[in-house]
């Protein structure tokens, strides 16, 4: 890999990228996220796609935002891969699908419906979105010691737009308890499945903003509550100690 080479949408160079990385959509969220960090510096940024590398407890970290929707995120998600980053950790938002997941409680996704509008024209639709298992083991030991509430792990459903048009959304078939989706998002499908072209860790979690068993209008929909803000600062911070987890696993 030529390490002048500069990724063209993130803008940043491969030499300066690490092998761990956590990934946000908001740019704010990427900078307040890059405080965590020790000899932190930020490194590019361009439209939605913001980027800081720094250190946490010793091991160097690049944490990017992907902006809001699949196709645009495949573009962080792909470059950060063509770049040499081996293990990706997405920490977001969701809305709950199952009556028992409160507003602020964790979700880990083990994997992902494939709604997302993307992955399915870059690999067949029966092609699996499943989170790394190490990931998964990581948040869960990492997310057990940030926190006193449940943490909840399943399928998440990825879907590729937030407002409804008039062809009939899936989520009411996705709510059936049998069927086992804890929450909806829209990107994490789409990580799993470029994950799996390059042969990388990838994996997610997310806070609970909304319960779709209790109210699914995005009109009534706010997810600028303390709770909500206190979840995201935690995600973010066990994102970080999976990552030192995950490297620790690997040494």
């Amino acid at each position: 890999m030529n390490s002048e080479k500069v990724l063209p949408v993130l803008r940043v160079n491969v030499a300066d990228l690490t092998s761990s990385a956590l990934v946000v959509g908001d740019p704010q969220r990427a900078a307040a996220a890059a405080e965590y960090l020790d000899d932190v510096i930020e490194l590019g940024f361009f439209r939605e796609y913001r980027t800081f590398k720094g250190t946490y407890s010793g091991v160097p970290i690049t944490i990017s935002s992907h902006g809001v929707g699949a196709a645009g995120a495949s573009i962080c998600f792909e470059e950060l891969m063509q770049g040499g980053v081996k293990t990706i950790i997405r920490a977001g938002t969701c809305g709950a699908m199952h009556k028992d997941i409160e507003d602020g409680e964790f979700v880990i996704g083990t994997g992902a419906i494939r709604e997302d509008g993307t992955s399915e024209n870059l690999v067949p639709i029966a092609y699996p979105a499943i989170a790394d298992r190490y990931i998964i083991s990581a948040l869960v030991d990492a997310a057990g010691g940030a926190q006193d509430s449940s943490i909840h792990t399943g399928i998440v459903l990825t879907q590729g737009h937030f407002y409804d048009g008039i062809l009939p959304n899936t989520i009411p078939m996705w709510l059936d308890a049998k069927m086992g989706v804890v929450a909806v998002e829209m990107e994490l499908a789409t990580l799993l499945i470029i994950a799996s072209m390059y042969g990388v860790q990838a994996g997610g979690i997310f806070i609970s903003d909304g319960n779709m068993t209790q109210d699914a209008d995005p009109l009534v929909y706010d997810p600028h509550r303390r709770e909500v803000e206190e979840g995201v600062e935690k995600i973010i911070k066990v994102s970080l100690e999976a990552l030192v987890r995950l490297t620790k696993y690997k040494s």
